[in-house]
Protein backbone atom coordinates (compact mmCIF):
# COMPACT_ATOMS: atom_id res chain seq x y z
CA UNK A 1 0.00 0.00 0.00
CA UNK A 2 1.06 3.57 -0.65
CA UNK A 3 1.96 6.02 2.12
CA UNK A 4 0.47 9.45 2.70
CA UNK A 5 2.41 12.65 2.13
CA UNK A 6 3.22 14.88 5.09
CA UNK A 7 2.33 13.93 8.66
CA UNK A 8 -0.76 13.25 10.74
CA UNK A 9 -1.40 13.86 14.43
CA UNK A 10 -4.19 14.04 16.97
CA UNK A 11 -5.73 17.47 17.53
CA UNK A 12 -8.79 17.65 19.79
CA UNK A 13 -9.23 14.58 21.99
CA UNK A 14 -11.17 14.08 25.25
CA UNK A 15 -7.92 13.56 27.19
CA UNK A 16 -4.64 15.41 26.72
CA UNK A 17 -1.17 15.47 28.27
CA UNK A 18 1.66 17.99 28.66
CA UNK A 19 3.21 16.59 25.48
CA UNK A 20 0.00 16.57 23.43
CA UNK A 21 -1.17 19.23 21.00
CA UNK A 22 -3.72 20.28 23.64
CA UNK A 23 -0.96 21.24 26.09
CA UNK A 24 -1.11 24.99 25.43
CA UNK A 25 -4.86 25.08 24.95
CA UNK A 26 -6.32 23.83 28.24
CA UNK A 27 -3.71 23.85 30.98
CA UNK A 28 -4.58 21.98 34.21
CA UNK A 29 -7.95 20.74 32.93
CA UNK A 30 -6.87 18.16 30.39
CA UNK A 31 -6.87 15.15 32.73
CA UNK A 32 -10.24 13.82 31.65
CA UNK A 33 -9.50 10.20 32.47
CA UNK A 34 -13.16 9.80 33.47
CA UNK A 35 -15.91 11.42 31.42
CA UNK A 36 -19.63 11.26 30.79
CA UNK A 37 -20.60 9.24 27.72
CA UNK A 38 -23.42 11.76 27.20
CA UNK A 39 -21.14 14.78 26.77
CA UNK A 40 -19.22 15.61 23.60
CA UNK A 41 -16.45 13.14 22.80
CA UNK A 42 -14.62 14.77 19.92
CA UNK A 43 -11.68 13.21 18.14
CA UNK A 44 -9.77 15.20 15.54
CA UNK A 45 -7.01 14.13 13.16
CA UNK A 46 -4.77 16.84 11.67
CA UNK A 47 -2.97 16.38 8.36
CA UNK A 48 0.01 18.62 7.71
CA UNK A 49 1.71 18.91 4.30
CA UNK A 50 3.82 21.79 2.99
CA UNK A 51 1.74 24.99 3.13
CA UNK A 52 -1.65 23.37 2.61
CA UNK A 53 -4.49 25.08 4.45
CA UNK A 54 -8.10 24.17 5.15
CA UNK A 55 -9.38 25.83 1.98
CA UNK A 56 -6.90 24.02 -0.28
CA UNK A 57 -8.29 21.16 -2.34
CA UNK A 58 -6.43 17.85 -2.24
CA UNK A 59 -4.76 17.21 -5.57
CA UNK A 60 -1.44 15.58 -4.86
CA UNK A 61 -0.46 11.96 -4.81
CA UNK A 62 -0.53 10.82 -1.19
CA UNK A 63 -2.91 13.61 -0.17
CA UNK A 64 -5.40 12.61 2.55
CA UNK A 65 -8.99 12.48 1.31
CA UNK A 66 -10.73 10.62 4.14
CA UNK A 67 -9.86 9.56 7.67
CA UNK A 68 -11.26 6.24 8.91
CA UNK A 69 -11.72 6.37 12.68
CA UNK A 70 -11.72 3.00 14.47
CA UNK A 71 -13.91 3.15 17.62
CA UNK A 72 -13.19 0.43 20.18
CA UNK A 73 -14.54 -0.25 23.67
CA UNK A 74 -13.56 -2.57 26.52
CA UNK A 75 -14.43 -3.31 30.13
CA UNK A 76 -11.05 -4.76 31.13
CA UNK A 77 -8.51 -2.84 29.00
CA UNK A 78 -7.44 -6.15 27.46
CA UNK A 79 -10.26 -7.42 25.28
CA UNK A 80 -11.26 -4.65 22.86
CA UNK A 81 -14.43 -4.72 20.77
CA UNK A 82 -14.61 -2.79 17.50
CA UNK A 83 -17.77 -0.77 17.93
CA UNK A 84 -17.73 0.77 14.46
CA UNK A 85 -15.63 2.55 11.85
CA UNK A 86 -16.41 6.12 10.78
CA UNK A 87 -15.21 7.55 7.48
CA UNK A 88 -14.85 11.33 7.61
CA UNK A 89 -13.87 13.83 4.92
CA UNK A 90 -12.19 17.07 5.95
CA UNK A 91 -14.00 19.67 8.04
CA UNK A 92 -15.53 22.83 6.62
CA UNK A 93 -12.85 25.52 6.26
CA UNK A 94 -12.53 28.12 9.01
CA UNK A 95 -11.82 31.79 8.26
CA UNK A 96 -9.86 34.31 10.27
CA UNK A 97 -11.81 37.39 11.34
CA UNK A 98 -8.76 39.52 10.48
CA UNK A 99 -8.12 38.72 6.82
CA UNK A 100 -10.47 35.82 5.99
CA UNK A 101 -7.57 33.42 5.48
CA UNK A 102 -7.87 29.75 6.49
CA UNK A 103 -5.54 28.09 9.01
CA UNK A 104 -2.86 25.63 7.99
CA UNK A 105 -3.51 21.85 7.92
CA UNK A 106 -6.61 19.84 7.12
CA UNK A 107 -8.77 18.73 10.03
CA UNK A 108 -11.07 15.74 10.33
CA UNK A 109 -13.35 15.83 13.40
CA UNK A 110 -16.02 13.45 14.72
CA UNK A 111 -18.10 13.14 17.91
CA UNK A 112 -18.60 9.54 19.12
CA UNK A 113 -20.70 10.27 22.23
CA UNK A 114 -24.00 8.93 20.88
CA UNK A 115 -22.37 5.73 19.68
CA UNK A 116 -20.71 5.00 23.01
CA UNK A 117 -23.61 6.11 25.21
CA UNK A 118 -25.77 3.45 23.57
CA UNK A 119 -23.36 0.88 25.02
CA UNK A 120 -24.13 1.98 28.59
CA UNK A 121 -27.13 1.50 30.84
CA UNK A 122 -26.90 0.45 34.52
CA UNK A 123 -25.96 -2.49 36.72
CA UNK A 124 -28.10 -3.20 39.77
CA UNK A 125 -26.66 -5.06 42.72
CA UNK A 126 -29.15 -7.62 44.11
CA UNK A 127 -30.86 -6.62 47.34
CA UNK A 128 -29.07 -7.79 50.47
CA UNK A 129 -25.94 -8.58 48.47
CA UNK A 130 -22.67 -6.81 49.27
CA UNK A 131 -21.39 -6.09 45.76
CA UNK A 132 -21.53 -7.25 42.15
CA UNK A 133 -20.40 -10.73 41.19
CA UNK A 134 -17.83 -9.34 38.75
CA UNK A 135 -16.14 -5.98 38.03
CA UNK A 136 -16.31 -6.53 34.26
CA UNK A 137 -19.72 -8.15 33.94
CA UNK A 138 -21.37 -6.33 36.81
CA UNK A 139 -24.55 -7.40 38.51
CA UNK A 140 -28.04 -7.10 36.96
CA UNK A 141 -27.27 -5.18 33.79
CA UNK A 142 -29.61 -3.01 31.77
CA UNK A 143 -29.98 -3.04 28.02
CA UNK A 144 -31.84 -5.54 25.88
CA UNK A 145 -33.02 -8.80 27.43
CA UNK A 146 -30.64 -11.55 26.43
CA UNK A 147 -31.90 -14.27 24.06
CA UNK A 148 -31.04 -16.94 26.67
CA UNK A 149 -31.98 -19.98 24.59
CA UNK A 150 -28.83 -22.09 25.12
CA UNK A 151 -29.18 -24.75 27.82
CA UNK A 152 -25.82 -26.42 27.27
CA UNK A 153 -23.23 -25.05 24.90
CA UNK A 154 -21.02 -28.08 24.35
CA UNK A 155 -23.64 -30.84 24.43
CA UNK A 156 -27.42 -31.27 24.37
CA UNK A 157 -27.49 -31.55 28.15
CA UNK A 158 -28.16 -28.33 30.02
CA UNK A 159 -25.79 -26.74 32.51
CA UNK A 160 -26.73 -24.78 35.66
CA UNK A 161 -24.77 -21.66 34.61
CA UNK A 162 -24.88 -20.28 31.05
CA UNK A 163 -22.03 -18.49 29.29
CA UNK A 164 -24.45 -17.13 26.73
CA UNK A 165 -26.74 -14.84 28.75
CA UNK A 166 -24.01 -12.58 30.18
CA UNK A 167 -23.55 -8.96 29.14
CA UNK A 168 -20.78 -6.48 29.94
CA UNK A 169 -21.07 -4.26 33.00
CA UNK A 170 -23.61 -1.61 32.04
CA UNK A 171 -22.08 1.22 34.08
CA UNK A 172 -18.84 1.99 32.22
CA UNK A 173 -16.67 1.48 29.15
CA UNK A 174 -13.06 2.20 28.32
CA UNK A 175 -12.72 3.89 24.93
CA UNK A 176 -9.85 4.05 22.47
CA UNK A 177 -9.77 5.50 18.95
CA UNK A 178 -7.22 5.04 16.16
CA UNK A 179 -7.20 6.15 12.52
CA UNK A 180 -6.47 4.84 9.03
CA UNK A 181 -6.40 6.95 5.87
CA UNK A 182 -7.66 7.07 2.30
CA UNK A 183 -5.36 8.97 -0.07
CA UNK A 184 -5.01 9.81 -3.75
CA UNK A 185 -2.77 7.63 -5.91
CA UNK A 186 -0.77 8.76 -8.96
CA UNK A 187 -3.83 8.74 -11.26
CA UNK A 188 -6.20 10.45 -8.82
CA UNK A 189 -7.97 7.35 -7.52
CA UNK A 190 -8.78 6.95 -3.82
CA UNK A 191 -6.84 4.10 -2.21
CA UNK A 192 -6.11 2.93 1.36
CA UNK A 193 -2.83 4.19 2.80
CA UNK A 194 -0.41 2.03 4.74
CA UNK A 195 -0.20 4.62 7.50
CA UNK A 196 -1.82 4.08 10.90
CA UNK A 197 -2.29 6.79 13.54
CA UNK A 198 -1.95 5.00 16.85
CA UNK A 199 -4.50 5.30 19.61
CA UNK A 200 -5.41 8.60 21.21
CA UNK A 201 -5.17 8.45 25.03
CA UNK A 202 -7.58 5.86 26.44
CA UNK A 203 -10.44 7.27 28.53
CA UNK A 204 -13.12 5.77 30.74
CA UNK A 205 -16.80 6.64 30.34
CA UNK A 206 -19.77 6.42 32.69
CA UNK A 207 -23.49 6.83 32.03
CA UNK A 208 -23.83 10.20 33.73
CA UNK A 209 -25.56 13.37 32.51
CA UNK A 210 -24.48 16.93 33.22
CA UNK A 211 -27.07 19.68 33.02
CA UNK A 212 -25.63 22.37 30.77
CA UNK A 213 -26.21 25.33 33.05
CA UNK A 214 -25.41 23.62 36.35
CA UNK A 215 -23.04 20.65 36.48
CA UNK A 216 -19.29 20.31 36.03
CA UNK A 217 -18.02 18.06 33.24
CA UNK A 218 -14.48 17.74 34.66
CA UNK A 219 -14.65 14.70 36.92
CA UNK A 220 -10.97 14.21 37.77
CA UNK A 221 -11.12 15.98 41.14
CA UNK A 222 -14.85 15.83 41.74
CA UNK A 223 -15.86 12.20 41.24
CA UNK A 224 -12.73 10.19 40.41
CA UNK A 225 -11.01 8.37 43.28
CA UNK A 226 -7.28 7.92 42.84
CA UNK A 227 -4.03 7.84 44.79
CA UNK A 228 -4.27 11.46 45.95
CA UNK A 229 -6.03 12.29 49.22
CA UNK A 230 -9.19 14.34 48.87
CA UNK A 231 -9.68 17.99 49.81
CA UNK A 232 -12.25 20.78 49.61
CA UNK A 233 -11.32 21.45 45.97
CA UNK A 234 -10.95 17.76 45.14
CA UNK A 235 -13.64 16.03 47.24
CA UNK A 236 -13.68 12.76 45.22
CA UNK A 237 -17.35 11.98 45.73
CA UNK A 238 -19.40 8.84 45.32
CA UNK A 239 -21.50 8.69 42.15
CA UNK A 240 -24.59 10.42 43.48
CA UNK A 241 -25.79 14.02 43.70
CA UNK A 242 -27.67 13.39 46.94
CA UNK A 243 -26.69 16.29 49.25
CA UNK A 244 -25.65 13.97 52.12
CA UNK A 245 -21.88 14.39 51.50
CA UNK A 246 -19.03 16.56 52.69
CA UNK A 247 -15.37 16.43 51.71
CA UNK A 248 -14.12 15.90 55.29
CA UNK A 249 -15.20 13.49 58.01
CA UNK A 250 -16.30 16.18 60.48
CA UNK A 251 -19.84 15.84 61.80
CA UNK A 252 -22.51 18.47 61.23
CA UNK A 253 -21.33 19.68 57.84
CA UNK A 254 -23.93 18.07 55.56
CA UNK A 255 -27.23 19.71 54.69
CA UNK A 256 -29.02 16.38 54.71
CA UNK A 257 -28.60 13.06 56.51
CA UNK A 258 -30.12 10.51 54.15
CA UNK A 259 -32.86 8.54 55.89
CA UNK A 260 -32.56 4.74 55.95
CA UNK A 261 -34.70 2.27 57.87
CA UNK A 262 -33.25 -0.49 60.01
CA UNK A 263 -34.89 -3.10 57.77
CA UNK A 264 -33.56 -1.62 54.52
CA UNK A 265 -31.25 -4.11 52.81
CA UNK A 266 -30.55 -2.26 49.54
CA UNK A 267 -28.71 1.05 49.95
CA UNK A 268 -25.65 1.30 47.72
CA UNK A 269 -22.63 3.52 47.21
CA UNK A 270 -21.00 3.38 43.79
CA UNK A 271 -17.70 5.00 42.80
CA UNK A 272 -14.94 5.02 40.21
CA UNK A 273 -11.32 4.30 41.13
CA UNK A 274 -8.30 4.91 38.91
CA UNK A 275 -4.80 4.68 40.39
CA UNK A 276 -4.76 3.16 43.85
CA UNK A 277 -1.54 3.50 45.86
CA UNK A 278 -0.34 5.67 48.79
CA UNK A 279 0.98 8.71 46.93
CA UNK A 280 1.65 10.47 50.26
CA UNK A 281 4.21 7.87 51.31
CA UNK A 282 7.92 8.65 50.98
CA UNK A 283 8.22 5.51 48.85
CA UNK A 284 5.13 6.22 46.76
CA UNK A 285 6.75 4.77 43.63
CA UNK A 286 6.77 1.29 45.14
CA UNK A 287 4.28 1.24 48.03
CA UNK A 288 0.86 -0.39 47.73
CA UNK A 289 -2.28 -0.59 49.83
CA UNK A 290 -2.74 -3.65 51.99
CA UNK A 291 -6.35 -2.84 52.80
CA UNK A 292 -8.90 -0.75 50.91
CA UNK A 293 -12.08 -0.06 52.83
CA UNK A 294 -15.23 1.92 53.34
CA UNK A 295 -14.62 3.17 56.86
CA UNK A 296 -17.79 3.78 58.86
CA UNK A 297 -18.66 5.41 62.17
CA UNK A 298 -21.97 5.28 64.04
CA UNK A 299 -23.07 8.16 66.30
CA UNK A 300 -25.50 8.56 69.15
CA UNK A 301 -28.13 11.32 69.17
CA UNK A 302 -25.83 13.59 71.21
CA UNK A 303 -23.15 13.36 68.50
CA UNK A 304 -20.77 11.10 70.40
CA UNK A 305 -19.08 8.23 68.56
CA UNK A 306 -20.66 4.83 69.15
CA UNK A 307 -18.82 2.32 66.94
CA UNK A 308 -16.28 2.18 64.11
CA UNK A 309 -16.44 -0.46 61.36
CA UNK A 310 -15.39 -1.18 57.79
CA UNK A 311 -17.21 -2.62 54.75
CA UNK A 312 -15.03 -4.57 52.32
CA UNK A 313 -17.27 -6.74 50.11
CA UNK A 314 -16.18 -4.64 47.12
CA UNK A 315 -12.62 -5.97 47.59
CA UNK A 316 -13.67 -8.89 45.37
CA UNK A 317 -13.94 -6.40 42.48
CA UNK A 318 -10.40 -5.04 42.97
CA UNK A 319 -7.31 -6.41 41.30
CA UNK A 320 -4.75 -7.89 43.66
CA UNK A 321 -1.04 -7.26 43.30
CA UNK A 322 0.74 -9.79 41.11
CA UNK A 323 2.93 -12.56 42.45
CA UNK A 324 3.39 -13.81 45.98
CA UNK A 325 1.78 -10.74 47.59
CA UNK A 326 -1.57 -11.10 45.80
CA UNK A 327 -3.42 -12.11 48.96
CA UNK A 328 -2.18 -9.17 51.04
CA UNK A 329 -1.65 -6.29 48.59
CA UNK A 330 -3.74 -4.52 45.96
CA UNK A 331 -2.56 -3.55 42.50
CA UNK A 332 -1.47 0.05 42.03
CA UNK A 333 -3.78 0.55 39.05
CA UNK A 334 -7.47 -0.38 39.17
CA UNK A 335 -9.49 1.67 36.60
CA UNK A 336 -12.88 0.20 37.38
CA UNK A 337 -16.28 0.79 38.93
CA UNK A 338 -16.93 -0.29 42.52
CA UNK A 339 -20.15 -0.74 44.48
CA UNK A 340 -20.91 -1.55 48.12
CA UNK A 341 -24.12 -2.23 50.04
CA UNK A 342 -24.28 0.20 52.99
CA UNK A 343 -27.83 -0.48 54.20
CA UNK A 344 -28.37 -0.95 57.96
CA UNK A 345 -29.44 -4.58 57.57
CA UNK A 346 -26.43 -5.46 55.47
CA UNK A 347 -23.97 -3.51 57.60
CA UNK A 348 -25.03 -5.27 60.79
CA UNK A 349 -24.71 -8.68 59.16
CA UNK A 350 -21.38 -8.12 57.37
CA UNK A 351 -19.35 -5.28 58.93
CA UNK A 352 -15.75 -5.95 59.97
CA UNK A 353 -13.53 -4.44 62.62
CA UNK A 354 -10.75 -2.28 61.16
CA UNK A 355 -7.31 -3.74 61.72
CA UNK A 356 -3.65 -2.86 61.36
CA UNK A 357 -2.93 -6.12 59.63
CA UNK A 358 -3.26 -7.65 56.20
CA UNK A 359 -6.33 -9.46 54.98
CA UNK A 360 -8.37 -11.43 55.88
CA UNK A 361 -10.23 -9.47 58.54
CA UNK A 362 -10.43 -11.39 61.79
CA UNK A 363 -13.26 -9.72 63.71
CA UNK A 364 -16.85 -8.78 62.93
CA UNK A 365 -19.18 -6.20 64.45
CA UNK A 366 -22.84 -5.19 64.31
CA UNK A 367 -22.34 -1.45 64.74
CA UNK A 368 -25.91 -0.17 64.36
CA UNK A 369 -27.79 -0.54 67.63
CA UNK A 370 -31.13 0.54 69.02
CA UNK A 371 -29.40 3.77 70.12
CA UNK A 372 -27.74 4.63 66.80
CA UNK A 373 -28.85 7.98 65.42
CA UNK A 374 -26.72 8.28 62.27
CA UNK A 375 -23.61 6.91 60.58
CA UNK A 376 -21.06 8.02 58.01
CA UNK A 377 -18.86 6.24 55.45
CA UNK A 378 -15.76 7.22 53.47
CA UNK A 379 -13.29 5.47 51.17
CA UNK A 380 -9.79 4.95 52.53
CA UNK A 381 -6.53 3.07 52.00
CA UNK A 382 -4.41 1.32 54.64
CA UNK A 383 -0.80 0.16 54.24
CA UNK A 384 2.28 -0.80 56.19
CA UNK A 385 4.75 1.93 55.39
CA UNK A 386 8.30 0.73 54.81
CA UNK A 387 9.47 4.28 55.44
CA UNK A 388 8.03 4.61 58.95
CA UNK A 389 7.70 0.89 59.78
CA UNK A 390 4.13 1.49 60.90
CA UNK A 391 0.57 1.03 59.74
CA UNK A 392 -0.87 4.15 58.11
CA UNK A 393 -4.27 5.09 56.70
CA UNK A 394 -5.44 7.97 54.51
CA UNK A 395 -8.85 9.23 53.48
CA UNK A 396 -9.36 9.07 49.73
CA UNK A 397 -12.88 10.42 49.30
CA UNK A 398 -15.79 12.42 50.67
CA UNK A 399 -17.96 11.20 53.55
CA UNK A 400 -21.62 10.31 53.05
CA UNK A 401 -24.02 10.55 56.00
CA UNK A 402 -27.13 8.52 56.89
CA UNK A 403 -29.74 8.85 59.62
CA UNK A 404 -31.71 5.92 61.03
CA UNK A 405 -35.40 6.36 60.24
CA UNK A 406 -37.37 4.68 62.99
CA UNK A 407 -40.81 5.81 61.79
CA UNK A 408 -41.23 2.95 59.28
CA UNK A 409 -42.68 0.51 61.82
CA UNK A 410 -45.45 2.96 62.74
CA UNK A 411 -46.86 3.53 59.23
CA UNK A 412 -50.15 1.57 58.96
CA UNK A 413 -50.29 1.46 55.14
CA UNK A 414 -46.65 0.75 54.40
CA UNK A 415 -44.41 2.83 52.18
CA UNK A 416 -42.89 2.85 48.70
CA UNK A 417 -39.12 2.57 48.32
CA UNK A 418 -37.81 3.82 44.98
CA UNK A 419 -34.49 3.03 43.31
CA UNK A 420 -33.41 4.80 40.12
CA UNK A 421 -30.54 5.33 37.71
CA UNK A 422 -29.21 8.66 38.94
CA UNK A 423 -27.59 11.46 36.98
CA UNK A 424 -24.08 10.20 37.80
CA UNK A 425 -24.73 6.72 36.43
CA UNK A 426 -25.12 5.14 39.89
CA UNK A 427 -28.21 3.89 41.70
CA UNK A 428 -29.98 6.11 44.23
CA UNK A 429 -32.87 5.27 46.56
CA UNK A 430 -35.57 7.09 48.49
CA UNK A 431 -38.53 5.97 50.61
CA UNK A 432 -41.85 7.84 50.20
CA UNK A 433 -44.33 7.31 53.01
CA UNK A 434 -47.30 9.66 52.69
CA UNK A 435 -50.82 9.18 51.22
CA UNK A 436 -50.32 6.04 49.18
CA UNK A 437 -53.03 5.30 46.61
CA UNK A 438 -53.45 2.35 44.25
CA UNK A 439 -55.85 1.76 41.39
CA UNK A 440 -56.38 0.15 38.01
CA UNK A 441 -56.67 1.79 34.60
CA UNK A 442 -58.50 -0.44 32.13
CA UNK A 443 -59.06 0.00 28.39
CA UNK A 444 -61.50 -2.50 26.84
CA UNK A 445 -61.88 -3.52 23.20
CA UNK A 446 -65.62 -4.17 22.60
CA UNK A 447 -67.03 -6.27 19.75
CA UNK A 448 -70.68 -7.02 18.79
CA UNK A 449 -71.28 -10.73 18.33
CA UNK A 450 -74.22 -12.86 17.20
CA UNK A 451 -76.87 -13.67 19.83
CA UNK A 452 -78.32 -17.12 20.39
CA UNK A 453 -81.64 -17.88 18.60
CA UNK A 454 -84.18 -18.11 21.40
CA UNK A 455 -87.09 -19.02 19.06
CA UNK A 456 -86.39 -22.71 19.41
CA UNK A 457 -85.40 -24.09 22.75
CA UNK A 458 -83.77 -27.44 23.01
CA UNK A 459 -86.19 -29.59 25.03
CA UNK A 460 -85.53 -32.82 26.88
CA UNK A 461 -87.80 -34.71 24.50
CA UNK A 462 -88.82 -34.77 20.86
CA UNK A 463 -91.89 -35.79 18.89
CA UNK A 464 -92.25 -37.86 15.74
CA UNK A 465 -95.76 -38.18 14.21
CA UNK A 466 -97.19 -36.61 17.35
CA UNK A 467 -95.51 -39.22 19.45
CA UNK A 468 -93.25 -37.76 22.15
CA UNK A 469 -89.87 -39.39 22.56
CA UNK A 470 -87.67 -38.59 25.54
CA UNK A 471 -83.96 -37.88 25.17
CA UNK A 472 -81.57 -39.98 27.17
CA UNK A 473 -79.15 -38.02 29.32
CA UNK A 474 -76.33 -40.02 27.82
CA UNK A 475 -77.12 -38.51 24.40
CA UNK A 476 -75.84 -35.08 25.42
CA UNK A 477 -72.28 -34.25 24.47
CA UNK A 478 -71.89 -30.95 26.38
CA UNK A 479 -73.98 -28.48 28.30
CA UNK A 480 -74.71 -26.26 25.33
CA UNK A 481 -78.44 -25.73 24.74
CA UNK A 482 -80.18 -24.40 21.65
CA UNK A 483 -82.12 -21.30 22.56
CA UNK A 484 -80.87 -21.46 26.11
CA UNK A 485 -77.28 -20.25 25.58
CA UNK A 486 -77.90 -16.84 27.12
CA UNK A 487 -74.42 -16.62 28.64
CA UNK A 488 -72.76 -15.16 25.57
CA UNK A 489 -73.41 -13.04 22.51
CA UNK A 490 -74.19 -9.37 22.09
CA UNK A 491 -71.44 -6.97 23.11
CA UNK A 492 -68.37 -8.77 24.38
CA UNK A 493 -64.92 -7.75 25.50
CA UNK A 494 -62.53 -8.98 22.84
CA UNK A 495 -59.49 -8.01 24.90
CA UNK A 496 -58.41 -5.43 27.40
CA UNK A 497 -55.34 -3.52 28.44
CA UNK A 498 -54.93 -2.94 32.15
CA UNK A 499 -52.25 -1.35 34.27
CA UNK A 500 -51.87 -0.56 37.91
CA UNK A 501 -51.90 3.17 38.67
CA UNK A 502 -50.29 4.23 41.93
CA UNK A 503 -49.11 7.37 43.64
CA UNK A 504 -47.38 8.40 46.83
CA UNK A 505 -46.33 11.65 48.47
CA UNK A 506 -42.91 12.44 49.87
CA UNK A 507 -42.28 14.20 53.14
CA UNK A 508 -41.91 18.00 52.88
CA UNK A 509 -38.60 18.72 51.17
CA UNK A 510 -36.22 21.66 51.13
CA UNK A 511 -34.54 22.96 47.97
CA UNK A 512 -31.43 20.80 48.06
CA UNK A 513 -33.36 17.56 48.55
CA UNK A 514 -36.10 18.35 46.05
CA UNK A 515 -33.45 19.28 43.49
CA UNK A 516 -31.92 15.84 43.96
CA UNK A 517 -35.23 13.97 43.90
CA UNK A 518 -36.22 15.55 40.61
CA UNK A 519 -33.96 12.88 39.13
CA UNK A 520 -36.76 10.35 39.70
CA UNK A 521 -38.81 12.25 37.13
CA UNK A 522 -35.86 12.54 34.72
CA UNK A 523 -34.48 9.00 35.01
CA UNK A 524 -35.26 6.44 32.29
CA UNK A 525 -34.94 3.58 34.79
CA UNK A 526 -36.92 3.54 38.05
CA UNK A 527 -37.81 0.60 40.29
CA UNK A 528 -39.79 0.02 43.47
CA UNK A 529 -39.09 -2.64 46.06
CA UNK A 530 -41.65 -5.42 46.26
CA UNK A 531 -41.78 -8.59 48.34
CA UNK A 532 -44.01 -11.07 46.54
CA UNK A 533 -44.22 -14.77 45.73
CA UNK A 534 -42.50 -14.04 42.42
CA UNK A 535 -39.56 -12.13 43.97
CA UNK A 536 -39.31 -14.69 46.74
CA UNK A 537 -38.91 -17.52 44.23
CA UNK A 538 -35.51 -16.18 43.17
CA UNK A 539 -34.35 -16.26 46.79
CA UNK A 540 -35.76 -19.77 47.26
CA UNK A 541 -34.02 -21.16 44.18
CA UNK A 542 -30.72 -19.24 44.39
CA UNK A 543 -30.00 -17.37 47.61
CA UNK A 544 -26.49 -16.48 46.40
CA UNK A 545 -27.65 -14.40 43.44
CA UNK A 546 -30.90 -13.26 45.12
CA UNK A 547 -30.15 -13.01 48.86
CA UNK A 548 -33.39 -11.14 49.60
CA UNK A 549 -37.02 -12.13 49.11
CA UNK A 550 -37.54 -8.57 47.87
CA UNK A 551 -36.85 -7.55 44.29
CA UNK A 552 -36.58 -4.53 41.98
CA UNK A 553 -39.83 -4.10 40.03
CA UNK A 554 -39.58 -1.58 37.15
CA UNK A 555 -42.04 1.30 37.05
CA UNK A 556 -42.78 4.19 34.72
CA UNK A 557 -43.14 7.62 36.33
CA UNK A 558 -46.23 9.19 34.77
CA UNK A 559 -46.01 12.72 36.18
CA UNK A 560 -45.78 15.23 33.36
CA UNK A 561 -44.75 17.99 35.77
CA UNK A 562 -43.57 18.36 39.35
CA UNK A 563 -43.14 21.42 41.56
CA UNK A 564 -39.50 21.65 42.68
CA UNK A 565 -39.46 25.05 44.45
CA UNK A 566 -42.24 26.95 46.19
CA UNK A 567 -40.99 30.23 47.66
CA UNK A 568 -44.32 30.89 49.38
CA UNK A 569 -44.37 27.66 51.38
CA UNK A 570 -40.61 27.19 51.64
CA UNK A 571 -40.98 23.41 51.46
CA UNK A 572 -42.51 21.26 48.77
CA UNK A 573 -43.97 17.76 48.59
CA UNK A 574 -43.66 15.55 45.54
CA UNK A 575 -46.64 13.51 44.45
CA UNK A 576 -44.94 10.69 42.55
CA UNK A 577 -47.36 9.02 40.17
CA UNK A 578 -46.30 5.78 38.56
CA UNK A 579 -47.45 2.57 36.93
CA UNK A 580 -45.83 -0.83 36.87
CA UNK A 581 -43.77 -1.44 33.71
CA UNK A 582 -45.09 -4.99 33.47
CA UNK A 583 -48.67 -4.66 32.30
CA UNK A 584 -51.48 -6.44 34.11
CA UNK A 585 -52.03 -9.67 32.21
CA UNK A 586 -55.56 -10.49 31.06
CA UNK A 587 -57.13 -13.22 28.94
CA UNK A 588 -58.23 -12.80 25.34
CA UNK A 589 -61.80 -13.65 24.37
Amino acid sequence: MAALQGSVSWGITPLGYDTSNLATMSWDYRDNYLKSANDQLRYQVQWQYANINEATEVGIEGGVVNVIFNIETSVNLTDWKLLTKIKKSRDIANRSYIDQTSPKLHRFTIDVSQLVSDELSYSLCPMNKGTWESPFYGGMNGGLTMQDNVIGGLAPQGTPVSNYNVSDNGTFRHLRVSANFEILDSIGQIITASDFLTYAPVISLINSVNQFERDVVYYNNEFMHNSVVNSATAPKRFLTRCPNWYYSTGAGNVSYNKLVATNDDAEFLQWWVGDSFPASDANAATEVYNNIELFGTTFLADGSVENNFVMVDFNSLLENAPGADSATQFNRSQNRMLIQNVSPTYINANAKVAQNATRPYTATISPITANTHRYSLHYRGVWFSQDTSSWTSEILGASNWYEIDREAANIPYGYVRFHWLNSMGGIDSYTAKRDITEGLSVDRNIVERKNADRTWYQANSGAVNNSETSVSNSDYVSDTMRGGNLYKGGREVLGLNAEKVQSVYTDPLNRSISGWLEEILLSPNVWIEMDTEATGMGNKRNAHLRPSTKGYIPVIITNSEMEIVNETNGLVQFNIEYTLSHKVKTQRN
